[in-house]
């Protein structure tokens, strides 16, 4: 039997706890609007609070609504997410932008199927807008949420099982109250943010640990089920630091899809392919030889990349090989708005501190 969505004790020590510990102070709380909700949600997306902070901050601040977003350049957009991660987020929420502007004009929709139908938004993350903007009764499923019910319940299996993903929809659905669903919506994100944290979880300050059948058992740390695991794969690249005679950087765009998509990067030579014999074909430009750099692992999710940096000098340029739209000639010490992968920013600094 499910519990009464207007009387649950679970709901009610929650809120409870919430008035005294719960965070009520972060930045897209206050002026709070679907707009700046939105952008917090998909920021914090896979992120810790304290490391989206900032970001939104200068994100808002640039981009104050949703036609500011949707008129801005994807390279405006992108450069404001830089080190963020998951860049894909950013895309869709540009794209979500232009939707909304196009589609709605420039209001945010309060229809869950109109706000899910939104790119780069899900069954959770469009429940927690309209929970958190309009109080409306959504459930929401994030990965805090996931780890406290699965410990409540002691709900065995990875949560990536459809089997497993369906029982904590239903625990989720059957606890998100009548009333106070913004409060309550916080409260359980705090909740497994703060305390029912995936590692050292404090127990003895939780307000559902009576109740908690894995605590009872003495195993949280067993909940939520591990994926499976397996060793992540290791790719290999060659970026290529390429300086004109004014010490300009030679970047290029990447492809708007996969991996860094449409970020700005150094050209990426084939490992099997000797560096200054690429250059020369494909870029057109003949260079000194190329010097090794400290090499360095970016990993991703599903895969690592070891980055092989080689920098040297352009000696001669064929200009008609040059793509002005997709290369560009960049100046380390006068950055301007782009956006830029973390290793190579990094790389790009390391290199404006380290030029004449």
């Amino acid at each position: 039997m499910h519990p009464d969505p207007d009387s649950s004790p679970f709901s009610d020590r929650l809120l409870g706890w919430f008035e005294r510990c719960g965070r009520h102070d972060l930045p897209w709380q206050a002026q709070r609007s679907p707009y700046r909700v939105w952008v917090s949600e998909i920021m914090l997306q896979q992120t810790q609070v304290a490391t989206v902070i900032p970001y939104f901050e200068r994100f808002v601040a640039r981009f104050p609504d949703i036609r500011s977003l949707a008129d801005a350049k994807p390279d405006e957009v992108l450069h404001l997410w830089t080190g963020l991660g998951y860049y894909a987020r950013a895309r869709n929420l540009h794209r979500a932008a232009q939707q909304i502007r196009d589609q709605h004009d420039s209001r945010f929709p309060d229809d869950f199927d109109q706000v899910l139908a939104l790119p780069g938004i899900g069954r959770s993350t469009a429940g927690a807008i309209l929970a958190q903007a309009h109080e409306q009764r959504f459930a929401i499923l994030d990965g805090n949420v996931k780890r406290v019910l699965a410990r409540y319940h002691a709900v065995e299996g990875w949560p990536g099982e459809k089997s497993v993903e369906n029982r904590l929809w239903e625990l989720a659905e059957s606890y998100t109250p009548g009333h106070r669903i913004r409060d309550y919506t916080q409260a359980i994100m705090d909740l497994g943010a703060t305390l029912c944290r995936r590692r050292q979880p404090d127990c003895p300050a939780c307000p559902l640990s009576d109740g908690c059948q894995a605590r009872r058992h003495g195993d949280p740390h067993d909940y939520p089920g591990r994926k499976p695991r397996k060793a992540l794969p290791v790719r290999q690249t060659t970026m290529l630091i390429l300086q004109n005679s004014a010490g300009e950087v030679l970047l290029e765009q990447r492809p708007p899809a996969g991996i860094w998509g449409g970020l700005w990067s150094f050209p990426e030579c084939p490992v099997q392919i000797p560096a200054r014999q690429w250059c020369t074909e494909q870029l057109g430009l003949e260079t000194s030889e190329l010097a090794p750099q400290p090499p360095l692992r970016h990993s991703f999710s599903h895969y690592h990349l070891d980055i092989q940096p080689l920098r040297g000098r352009i000696t001669a340029q064929n200009p008609q090989i040059m793509e002005p739209s997709k290369r560009v000639w960049y100046n380390t010490r006068r950055p301007d708005q782009r956006g830029l992968p973390a290793p190579v920013k990094a790389l790009l600094q390391e290199l404006a501190a380290t030029s004449d």
